[in-house]
């Protein structure tokens, strides 16, 4: 189990490494002003559906069906025919009605703004058919236990960028964010490629092809797609939280959004790294567990996999509160990213990082939920949790501004973890507590905040 983990680890952490390179180039070219603004609003939609496919939700939802399928084939090639051709027709129609879908994801841009910004939206969109065959194809590779594949293959929509912003950074603003925007599709193109290799090598591709001349199991099927909207909306409150952020932005002082996006992608390293790596690695073997009912086999992976989580989240955790100031001054503050952004999306990040911990363990007990098919009490789960966002969002957003917004988005979480402890089982989580690691952890904890306050007070003397 460990080296699933330490696989899809090393290689978010490749692609992570390749994300914060492109950040960099892209504060340091466009800064936080309103053309970053309006890459960051074009790509949000596709970004947030890739992060509902490609980080568990799809996956958590498709897997049990197909583990239980007794006709895998037909199954596996009828759900891709389905969800590819919906896509397809989803991307034509956001590029005939661009304007209108650009005013759902940036409500409180102007006008002027709305028709700058809609031909990125257009082209980002189609992504999306992209980063779905990839998915789709990464879950019958985890079926297979093969993660290498997905974990590495997601570096390469980084390399694209940064070779577009390489390319294009002596152009116009505008001419960067349609060189970002072409990117984008190039990036999905090599993610596809390389998945379809690999699925070729292992008989992938000719199961599906088999698959689709057979007769699809229609109760199969139905059960699937009853299921599936539930456990989508389940396993994507963060990211909704993230694209509700972006979406109330919108009606902040310039450069809001930019702040955001800056400060949510370092929130997203840790929370990549080891929550979505392990809860990734993790998932198929507690579907095949608990289906043969084996669930104290199943429980004792949660239980490890629970200390493991809980120490490296809650370092991080600690860690980014501490030294956010100096995390974004070391990775942003150049060219045309102002101290002032600094401080701001310091700020923000702090905010974030509140959350981390409860979203990071709530991937974890989320397993235990999806593994047992109950994705309509996960979707009640995430409903309360983004209610709780929505309210606290619109009291935080003018008082905190883009601070405020993060901060609702991370007591969302901990509502979120709270309610996912009580449908895993209360007593059964409390006996998670029950260690010995306990008091490591604690102590671990405070002699991190101890060295950390020393770093940090060494790293202000520099600053300044």
């Amino acid at each position: 189990m460990l080296r699933k983990i330490f696989t899809n680890t090393f290689g978010i952490l490749f692609s992570r490494i390749l994300g914060f390179l492109r950040d960099l180039l892209m504060a340091q070219i466009l800064g936080a002003n309103i053309y970053s603004d309006i890459f960051f609003v074009a790509f949000k939609l596709p970004n947030l559906f890739r992060r509902i496919f490609a980080e568990g939700a799809f996956v958590q939802s498709f897997l049990p069906s197909y583990t239980r399928s007794t006709h895998k084939e037909a199954f596996a090639a009828a759900v891709f025919i389905r969800f590819f051709l919906f896509l397809l027709i989803l991307s034509i129609l956001v590029t005939l009605f661009a304007p209108f879908f650009t005013s759902l994801i940036a409500f409180g841009f102007g006008p002027d703004l709305i028709q700058l910004a809609a031909p990125y939206v257009a082209i980002n969109f189609y992504y999306l058919p992209l980063i779905f065959s990839v998915t789709f194809l990464a879950a019958l590779l985890q079926y297979q236990e093969h993660f290498a594949t997905t974990a590495f293959s997601t570096a390469l929509l980084n390399i694209a960028l940064i070779a577009a912003l390489l390319l294009s950074k002596e152009a116009s603003s505008e001419r960067i964010v349609w060189a970002l925007s072409v990117a984008v599709l190039v990036g999905g193109a090599l993610q596809l490629l390389t998945h379809l290799f690999i699925a070729y090598k292992k008989g992938i591709l000719a199961s599906l092809f088999k698959g689709i001349i057979q007769k699809a199991p229609k109760e199969e099927l139905r059960r699937f797609f009853s299921s599936f909207i539930p456990a989508i909306w389940g396993n994507s409150t963060a990211q909704l939280s993230a694209f509700l952020d972006t979406w109330l932005a919108s009606f902040l002082a310039s450069g809001s959004i930019s702040y955001l996006y800056y400060a949510n992608r370092v929130f997203q390293l840790p929370l990549a790294l080891f929550a979505i790596a392990t809860a990734t690695a993790l998932f198929p073997t507690v579907a095949k567990s608990l289906k043969n009912a084996d669930e104290q086999r199943a429980y004792i992976h949660i239980k490890k996999s629970f200390w493991f989580l809980l120490f490296l989240l809650s370092f991080s955790t600690l860690g980014g509160i501490i030294l956010a100031k100096e995390i974004v001054w070391l990775l942003f503050e150049r060219g045309s990213f102002s101290h002032h952004d600094t401080l701001a999306t310091a700020l923000v990040l702090q905010m974030y990082l509140v959350g981390l911990l409860p979203y990071g363990l709530a991937k974890l007990f989320s397993l235990w939920l999806y593994a047992k098919e109950r994705q309509k009490e996960a979707a009640k789960i995430a409903t309360y949790s983004l209610l709780t966002n929505i309210l606290l969002s619109l009291a935080l957003i003018y008082p905190l501004k883009a601070a405020g917004l993060a901060l609702a988005s991370s007591i969302a979480g901990v509502v979120l973890f709270w309610m996912l402890v009580r449908s895993f089982g209360t007593q059964r989580f409390l006996s998670l507590l029950k260690d010995r690691f306990a008091i490591y952890v604690a102590f671990a904890l405070a002699a991190e905040t101890v060295i950390l306050l020393y770093i940090k007070r060494l790293l202000d003397a520099y600053i300044r």
